[in-house]
């Protein structure tokens, strides 16, 4: 994976750790916020975001793993209608 690829995925599971938030669902992000690490900060290494995606994805996964299933479609909807997702034909 390409760090642009890396710093992506960083940005869209940085905007699902918003959503959690938002939503004060049951979420520990202690570890990610440890790493003092930003997706926007392009200027870091491509081993940073990696290490920060990984974090960041468990704590996620272990958010998730508490709710229904219906509040993580919920969850991923919101999340992802901040995205623009071209229509194909």
């Amino acid at each position: 994976m390409k760090k642009t690829e890396m710093v992506h995925l960083h940005m869209l599971l940085a905007q699902f750790k918003k959503y959690c938030e938002g939503k004060d669902l049951d979420c520990d992000f202690t570890e990610y916020k440890e790493l003092s690490i930003s997706p926007f900060q392009i200027h870091r290494s491509m081993e940073e975001h990696k290490q920060a995606i990984f974090v960041l994805a468990l704590a996620l996964l272990a958010a998730t793993r508490q709710k229904p299933e219906t509040a993580l479609k919920e969850a991923c909807i919101g999340t992802l209608s901040n995205f623009y997702v071209p229509q194909t034909p």
